[in-house]
This record gives C-alpha cells, sequence and structure tokens, in this order.
C-alpha cells in the first residue's frame, strides 16, 4: 500500500466523502475493540452462566474508567501530530512521534498499578454482589495487566489517525478480535477457566494489538515512522500533548465514573439485573463507537485545517461530522432495538436476563444519535484550542446531573426504567449546553480575526 493510499489530503477537495471514509473504519475498530469485552461476556454467559456473567458485567463500568480514560488522551497525539502536518512541520513530526511512544509506556505502566490496588474497592464500593465478587475481582486484576498495551494501542492508532489512516487499525483490531473470541472459548470451553479465562484471553489480544500498531509504525515512509527502540521525550511535545490529552481523558474518565454510580443503582437489583445491563451495554458501546468515530473525524480534519489557518473548512467539518455522525449512529441504534430480542439473546439463554436487557436497550438506545451533539462539539473545541470546556460542561452534564438524578429522581422512583431514563437526560443537557458555547466562541474568535 502506497504512502498516497493510506493517508487523506484534508486540507483540499471534498470534505463529506472523505470524513465518512474516515470514520467508518476507525467506528469498526472501536466496535472490534468493544468486541473483547463483548467476547468476554457471550462466552460465560452461555457457557459459565449468570454467575460468571455477572463478575464479567459488574466491571464493565470499571474498566470503561480506563479505557475512556486513554481514549480520551489519545486525542492529545493526535491534534498535536495533526496541526504539526497541517503547518507543513514534518521534520518536527518524528520528534513528536517518539515522545508520544515513551509517553504511552509511562501512562500505560502507571495506570497498571493504579488498577491493580483499586480494584478491590472499587467493586466493593459500587456495592457488587457478594455471590460475584470475588469473580470480579479477579476478572479485573487479569484485565489491569493489560492496560500498558492498550494505551500503546490508543497512542500509536492515534498518530497513524493523524495522517488520515483509520483502515489498517482497524485491520489489527479485526486480527486481533478473532483470536480474542478463540482464546475466550478454548480456556472455558475446554480450559474450564471461567472469568479467569475470559480475563486472559482479553490480555493476551490486547498484546497483540499492541505489537501490530508498533510494527505498523515501524513501517511507515513518511514522517510519521519510528525506528524500534527509538525513544524520547521532548517536554515541549509531551507538555502539548498534555494540554490536549488531560482535559479529554479527564472528561472520558469522569463520563465513565458517572456511569459507576449508575452501576450501584444497577447493582441494587440483583445478579440478574447486573447480567443484563452488561448484556444491553454492549449494544450501547456499538452505538457509540459511531457517534465517537466521527467526532475523532472532527478532530483530526480541523487540527489539521486549523493548523493550516482554513477557517471556513473548520466551519464545515463541524457540521458535516454532526449530521453525518448523527445518521449513521440513528442507523445502527434502530437496528439493534428493532431487533433487541434477539440481539440479547446472542449473549444468554436466561429469558429474564434478555427480558430486562431489552428494557434497558428501548430507554437508552432510542436516542443514542444524541450522543453525537456533545462528542463532534469537544472533539472540534480541543482542535481550535478549546481544552477545558469540554470537561467542565461533560462534567456538569454527566456526573453533576447523573448524581443528582440518582439522589432525587430514582430515590423518588426507584425502578429500573427511572434509572435508565438519565442516560438521555444527560445527554440532552450535555449537547445544548456545549453547542451554545461552541457558537459563542467560534463567533468570538472569528471577530478577533477580523
Amino acid at each position: 500500500m502506497t504512502r498516497e493510499k493510506k493517508q487523506v489530503d484534508m486540507l483540499h477537495g471534498s470534505l463529506a466523502d472523505k470524513l465518512i471514509l474516515f470514520a467508518l473504519p476507525l467506528a469498526l475498530s472501536s466496535i472490534l475493540q468493544q468486541l473483547f469485552n463483548s467476547a468476554d461476556v457471550a462466552v460465560v454467559g452461555r457457557f459459565a452462566g449468570s454467575q460468571a456473567l455477572a463478575a464479567v458485567g459488574a466491571n464493565v463500568a470499571n474498566v470503561g474508567v480506563f479505557v475512556n480514560l486513554l481514549v480520551g488522551m489519545s486525542v492529545g497525539p493526535n491534534v498535536v501530530i495533526a496541526r504539526l502536518i497541517g503547518q507543513g512541520k514534518e521534520e518536527e513530526v518524528s520528534r513528536a512521534v517518539r515522545t508520544v511512544i515513551a509517553m504511552a509506556l509511562f501512562i500505560g505502566v502507571g495506570l497498571m498499578v493504579l488498577g491493580w490496588c483499586i480494584a478491590g474497592p472499587l467493586l466493593e464500593m459500587t456495592n457488587t454482589p457478594d455471590e460475584v465478587l470475588a469473580g470480579a475481582k479477579l476478572y479485573f486484576r487479569i484485565y489491569i495487566i493489560g492496560v500498558p498495551f492498550i494505551t500503546l494501542f490508543d497512542f500509536g492508532t492515534a498518530i497513524l489517525r493523524s495522517v488520515g489512516d483509520t483502515k489498517r487499525p482497524m485491520y489489527v483490531m479485526l486480527i486481533s478480535g478473532i483470536v480474542n473470541v478463540l482464546l475466550n472459548l478454548f480456556f472455558v470451553i475446554i480450559c474450564h477457566m471461567s472469568v479467569s479465562g475470559v480475563a486472559l484471553a482479553t490480555l493476551i489480544s490486547n498484546i497483540l494489538s499492541a505489537g501490530l500498531i508498533l510494527y505498523l509504525l515501524t513501517k511507515e515512509e513518511s514522517s510519521i515512522r519510528w525506528q524500534m527502540g527509538s525513544l524520547a521525550l521532548d517536554l515541549g511535545y509531551v507538555k502539548k500533548v498534555l494540554q490536549v490529552g488531560i482535559p479529554s481523558g479527564f472528561q472520558g474518565m469522569i463520563f465513565s465514573l458517572s456511569n459507576i454510580f449508575i452501576q450501584s443503582g444497577i447493582n441494587s437489583f440483583g445478579a440478574s439485573t447486573v447480567a443484563a445491563s452488561s448484556v444491553a451495554l454492549n449494544f450501547e458501546y456499538f452505538a457509540y463507537a459511531v457517534s465517537s468515530a466521527f467526532a475523532q473525524g472532527a478532530v483530526t480534519f480541523v487540527s489539521q485545517n486549523f493548523g493550516a489557518k482554513q477557517m471556513e473548512r473548520c466551519r464545515k467539518i463541524y457540521w458535516l461530522a454532526l449530521a453525518e455522525g448523527m445518521g449513521c449512529t440513528a442507523l445502527l441504534s434502530l437496528v439493534f432495538t428493532v431487533k433487541a430480542h434477539w440481539f440479547a439473546g446472542i449473549y444468554t439463554t436466561e429469558q429474564e436476563v434478555v427480558e430486562i436487557a431489552v428494557i434497558r436497550m428501548l430507554h437508552v438506545m432510542s436516542l443514542e444519535a444524541l450522543t453525537v451533539t456533545y462528542e463532534v462539539t469537544a472533539g472540534t473545541l480541543r482542535s481550535i484550542g478549546y481544552q477545558l470546556i469540554p470537561a467542565v460542561f461533560t462534567v456538569l452534564g454527566t456526573v453533576g446531573l447523573r448524581i443528582l438524578w440518582m439522589y432525587t429522581v430514582f430515590r423518588r422512583v426507584p425502578t429500573f426504567e427511572m434509572l435508565m431514563n438519565v442516560y438521555p437526560v444527560s445527554w440532552v443537557f450535555t449537547g445544548a449546553t456545549l453547542m451554545s458555547a461552541y457558537f459563542i466562541l467560534w463567533r468570538r474568535m472569528m471577530n478577533r480575526q477580523n
């Protein structure tokens, strides 16, 4: 594959087709990554029973904290390298790439140690049912060993994404996902390892995906090429990456922390509801992957054009990402909700679990497209230099509003359906406030330039 085919010219020509061709492979990559955990849920649900399913499901929100933190932080390398490319500073890109890989190693190891230490207290804090607590701790501690490899994969794909290459990371996830499913079946059915088996399969798959991404970077012919063992910490680039990545990662982490509060409410309904919620959550993540992909598209395309000072193209990218993202997310969500019973039945044969899962899918997924409003807007704001505002409004709209809902509305009407309603309510609030901020800040920025 030639350099021209792997990279996308974001500074010239049409935008609508390039944006969707960039975003769809990225969405498929995220879906495949989510299939790591989905395969765990499906295999234990089918072959190890509801107790093992609940043990894995109890970790969905906790694992999401680390995954979303890293995905958010990977926006930093994406923005910094894409801006350098837009500015035509290809000589500096190589130094930035070496810095990003070194940062991934340091951050990944640090988070692994932290996760291992807090595994028990975190699961106990969220009221994980006693009968599944031991299995849940075991799964989380094995999973967390793979965090350095997840970090390398996320940061490595951010480097490739900065030049428009989203197809090869998708192929990497496809290979790793197939390996994960095969190992799940082997460890659980043949070796009878249950929860530990699916966790080990995910760990091995994460190692494989990180190794493949690093290999691709060593074979690059452009300025983003990385030489094996070539690490550097250029403090200037460390600062720039963290200025973008920390607020973005904080936003993703806070978003997941709010889900931990909701998970404590779900846990109060018992093991069947925990298992059912983990089943439904897989499909929400699939639809959210589409929303996030168009947000990442907005980040990359806007960053390059902002670096090249092409402001009109930046504005067009924002509106195209909103329209295409909402349309694609709504379409996938519709497929899942129309056939909710069938999809839920993939993960479990217990009818009670299926019925509860369908309730969550209908209450949450019917409005999943609303997530595009705040994801794309937040990504665009970061690309034009506003880092803290998206994080602040996300904290208000997720943690603040959702905790308020838990202690007011849900306490007054303590049903599973009412608990699920908090998701669309928080999406409307967060999207509306962030879009309002975008219009004000964009107008102010354009007035200063004029």
